[in-house]
């Protein structure tokens, strides 16, 4: 696999691959002697640590650029920006709003024949690197089983799309509940339940009831802060809190890809419960990135 792009570009069992690989207690040095491009046009405080880390780790040098060091499709093209890091890195993760951006990038590096590979590190679509840490979470809790309720409450985003897709190719059953307006869109629904067993509802309680694993994210994500007002009362009573919990199962995690809106999408007691393993989460991201990187390389768990 060159780039990664989506969750789905990973089949059940190669995803189960990278979550063996992440908790290999001493990785090869695949990266020795080499740079990865870290592209980051939105903030970043858990991807870009634990990308950093994770190439530390194998022996890489990360090198990280913010958004005006760039300017993708501003001071050039994201061809061009592409072709570049391609002359200087093995990898590109890049962090965009657009991820037509990461389309044409890949392309462009193709067109080339150069061997870079673009990682997805968020955009505006999907969020794979944080959906693969999501199942290896879930994976340390429960194991990854047929059946294992997951409810996501909150918008229907990017991290809803990953998690979801990511979820049913392990054979999870997943509930979506979102007010409706914010629901994935009628050919999005039909092709998630073409993966496997996924409902979609506007009653929270509904979602969460018996689930094994409740999941929520922010309200208005960077690039959408002028409606924050408006999705503040359309999101009214889809907080993840104390009441809510008492729907789900009497052993459910809660987790929140974090950074957290303490009394909107989630309350401070339910973060801070037993229940919540969001610091977990947040510390898989780094193992995960370790994993992807060490599968990217052709490296396979012993069998």
């Amino acid at each position: 696999m060159k780039h990664f792009l989506e969750i789905d570009d990973l089949s059940r069992e190669e995803i189960l691959e990278v979550l063996e690989l992440s908790s290999a207690a001493s990785p090869p040095k695949v990266l020795s002697d080499s740079t990865v491009g870290l592209v980051f046009e939105k903030p970043s405080l858990r991807t870009r640590n634990s990308c950093e880390s994770a190439v530390f780790q194998l022996g890489g040098l990360p090198v990280s650029m913010v958004a005006g060091e760039v300017g993708i499709d501003q001071r050039e093209s994201a061809e061009d920006v592409a072709r570049t890091l391609a002359s200087y890195h093995q990898y590109i993760g890049a962090r965009v709003f657009a991820h037509s951006t990461l389309i044409r990038m890949a392309a462009a590096v193709d067109s080339i024949g150069a061997d870079a590979g673009i990682i997805n590190l968020l955009s505006d679509r999907a969020h794979p690197c944080q959906a693969l840490a999501d199942l290896a979470t879930i994976r340390s809790h429960f194991g990854l089983k047929d059946g294992l309720k997951v409810a996501f409450i909150g918008d229907s985003n990017n991290v809803a799309r990953s998690l979801s897709i990511g979820c049913l190719t392990m054979g999870l059953e997943v509930s979506v509940a979102s007010p409706k307006r914010y629901w994935f869109s009628e050919s999005e629904r039909r092709a998630l339940k073409e993966i496997g067993n996924i409902s979609f509802s506007s009653d929270p309680a509904e979602a969460a009831s018996g689930a094994d694993v409740v999941y929520t994210d922010v309200w208005t994500s960077m690039g959408q802060e002028v409606e924050r007002e408006e999705r503040l009362q359309d999101f009214h009573g889809f907080t993840v809190d104390a009441n809510l919990m008492a729907c789900a199962g009497d052993d459910a995690i809660v987790m929140h890809c974090l950074p957290a809106h303490e009394g909107e999408e989630i309350s401070r007691d339910v973060l801070e419960s037993p229940a919540s393993v969001v610091w977990e989460q947040a510390q898989n991201r780094m193992h995960v990135m370790r994993g992807l990187f060490l599968f990217m390389n052709g490296v396979r768990p012993r069998s």
